[in-house]
């Protein structure tokens, strides 16, 4: 117990003090759960002042039923604010409610890459790019165990769809793994110091993720020097000795494989003392660098945690994640003055505010839109409500008002895939509807994900205002009476058509014969429409605004002797309202290194007043200018002429420059 030593020491010391069963009994969960609410525990051990871990879900707020929690945007909204600052805060929020219900082990965050755009548990995530994720990632991580819990990054590696998760075999090569897959989780690892990652229900190129020595043993613990513990996801764990000797430290929730099994494999020499050992070092030396043995965490399941400050909060968030689609012909703001139609049941009585499963949270309240528009347009302002279940009533209270704003939403859950992009039941032809009835209709659409848009020739603007949490209705209304700009930029391609995504063959997803087939290799996300030569309906990056910017003097600065290279670019923001851009970079290399075209590799979010004008620094990711060798397992930096490309998506690019890698001994030109 004494704080000065660091805590490895602490833990070696502990570890000699505690018997084989207080070893094994740290790595597992038990069942039932003796006390309320939490979805795992690790029982403490009083002889040796071992606190209990207790383990909570919810990516956007405390989940398994608490109650008098915030609900948050979703996490892909927040993402989409392109702010690493907002995830911190996102973070930490989510952290202090989570440690004052008791939580000290919090579930979260997703970081995996959004490989299939129907997956159920693309709102969970942050988008289409690991290193963007990645950055994501790594800020909500920091602001989750500023605030007192242990994080768990999750799910490790391929878990990509939720049809067949439990069997699904994900066959994917290594250079696609590392290059594509595992950057998020590294970036959770080294820039976000995570505690424990989560292994996950699928198998990867046959071998189950919590068995699997290529990726708990040799991209993990060799390649990442993870020094949390990885524990397995609620079930997920399948054998023993060939989990423990792979690296698998915590089987949860219950003790099926890792309770008398383990003991038992340790007797007949199955699993060795000093594999067991190290498991419980894995785990013990998180809790002691997170201060669990040190700090008195005073909070209960039974706890009331949303405060006036989180609800803010939470608003804030919702609208800074907005993206404006579409304006045609300054749509948006609405005018100051004249009839409004809100037309369908996602803005009454039925908003689509959060996804499904385990990371669903009971808000204090939801403000739906209908309720936040009729409070931001005042007694004066008509309004005129139907909820779309009959086209004609919605066409005749459309065609009656000035402006007819139609909502739109699509359920998503853990659990199951979307069976396609469309938006569920009636809401395509609700929308043709409304628009022949009124030239001047605006679509929102509460979506965990992109969806089809076979009506948006026929409409004036499209927000996406993604899932809110519960503050949908105040956000909504504040973003389309121009309180708010949007800010908000897309993190994921949305598609033209239902077969227009890199993952578009049964082969693919959701598989043949439990095989999931990686066949677009690099190609994941914006880079398989470059690749493709095939334009997205609204690229990655994209996004609109009510003010206006102009980018100019983009300068590309290398620090000697090197490929650390800064982009600096001057954003005027000449419009008449405040206002933030997007500056994103993309790093293109040379044909021969077999790379899909241009990738991310730095984005700077700029605020500026009307006729501000101010200077952008991009970091430029190092790794841009590596590829993997699957050869030889290993990273190299190929010589040969690289392009850096700055603007405000991945097509919309006007300013580039060109980097010389030298060849080993040589100096870097550009």
């Amino acid at each position: 117990m004494r704080r000065g030593l660091a805590p490895q020491r602490r833990a070696e010391l502990l570890l000699h003090a505690m018997t084989l069963a207080e070893k094994i009994a740290l790595l597992h969960g038990v069942q039932p759960i003796p006390v309320k609410g939490y979805v795992g525990y690790v029982p403490g051990n009083a002889r040796l002042g071992i606190p209990a871990l207790r383990l909570a879900d919810g990516r956007a707020g405390v989940g398994n039923g608490a109650r008098q929690a915030t609900l948050l945007p979703a996490p892909l909204s927040a993402a989409s604010s392109w702010d690493p600052s907002l995830l911190y805060a996102y973070g930490r929020v989510l952290g202090q409610e989570e440690w004052e219900k008791g939580t000290n082990v919090f579930l979260g965050p997703t970081v995996d890459v959004v490989r299939v755009p129907e997956w159920g548990r693309t709102f969970e995530t942050y988008g289409e790019d690991p290193y963007f994720n990645g950055r994501m990632a790594a800020a909500e991580i920091r602001g989750v165990e500023s605030a007192g819990p242990i994080a768990d990054a999750n799910m490790y590696l391929t878990m990509h769809q939720e049809t067949n998760r439990f069997k699904a075999n994900s066959v994917v090569d290594e250079r696609t793994l590392e290059e594509i897959y595992l950057p998020p989780f590294r970036a959770a690892v080294r820039a976000g110091k995570v505690g424990t990652l989560m292994c996950a229900y699928v198998k990867t190129n046959g071998i189950y993720s919590c068995e699997n020595p290529l990726l708990l043993q040799t991209f993990l613990r060799r390649q990442l020097g993870f020094r949390g513990w990885v524990m397995s996801d609620w079930g997920a764990t399948h054998s023993t000795a060939a989990s423990a000797r792979a690296g698998l430290d915590q089987e949860m929730p219950g003790s099926r494989y890792y309770g008398a099994a383990l003991q038992r494999a340790v007797e007949t020499g199955a699993v060795t003392m000093a594999e067991v050992n190290a498991h419980v070092l894995d785990i013990l030396r998180v809790m002691f660098r997170q201060g669990l043995f040190d700090r008195r965490q005073s909070g209960n399941w039974m706890a009331k945690v949303d405060t006036a400050a989180d609800a803010h909060f939470a608003l804030r968030a919702a609208e800074a994640g907005m993206v404006l689609l579409k304006n045609q012909g300054a749509a948006l703001p609405l005018a100051a003055t004249g009839a409004i139609a809100i037309i369908g049941a996602d803005a009454g009585r039925q908003p689509v505010v959060e996804g499904g499963g385990s990371s669903y949270v009971i808000p204090p309240y939801v403000v739906s839109p209908l309720a936040g528009i009729r409070s931001r347009a005042g007694a004066g302002r008509k309004l005129v409500y139907a909820d779309g279940g009959n086209l004609q009533a919605a066409a005749r209270a459309a065609r009656g008002a000035q402006v007819a704003v139609v909502f739109a939403g699509a359920p998503e859950s853990e659990g199951a895939d979307r069976p396609n992009l469309r938006l569920p039941g009636n809401q395509d032809a609700l929308i043709a509807a409304v628009a022949a009835a009124n030239p001047n209709t605006v679509v929102v659409l509460n979506t965990g994900g992109p969806v089809l848009m076979p009506w948006l020739g026929r409409v004036r603007a499209v927000l996406e205002a993604w899932y809110p949490g519960q503050e949908d209705g105040r956000a909504i209304a504040a973003v389309l009476f121009g309180d708010r700009n949007p800010e908000g930029r897309l993190t994921l391609s949305f598609p033209r058509t239902e077969n227009g995504v890199p993952t578009a063959s049964r082969r693919q997803w959701p598989g043949i014969a439990g095989n999931s087939y990686y066949s677009e290799k690099l190609e994941a996300g914006y880079r398989w429409y470059e690749a493709q030569k095939r334009k997205p309906l609204f690229p990655f990056g994209y996004g609109l605004s009510y003010t206006t910017f102009k980018l100019s003097r983009f300068r590309l600065r290398r620090r000697p002797g090197t490929m650390r290279l800064t982009a600096r670019v001057s954003v005027a923001n000449t419009g008449r309202r405040a206002g933030s851009e997007v500056v994103e970079a993309y790093c293109r290399q040379p044909a021969s290194n077999g790379e899909p075209g241009r990738q991310l590799c730095g984005f700077a979010k700029v605020r500026l007043r009307p006729g501000e004008t101010k200077t952008a620094r991009l970091a430029i990711n190092p790794r841009a200018f590596m590829v993997y060798d699957a050869a030889r397992h290993g990273w190299k930096s190929p010589a040969g002429r690289y392009r850096v490309e700055v603007g405000t998506s991945s097509q919309a690019l006007p300013f580039a420059a060109a980097v010389t890698a030298p060849r080993p001994g040589g100096r870097p030109r550009g």
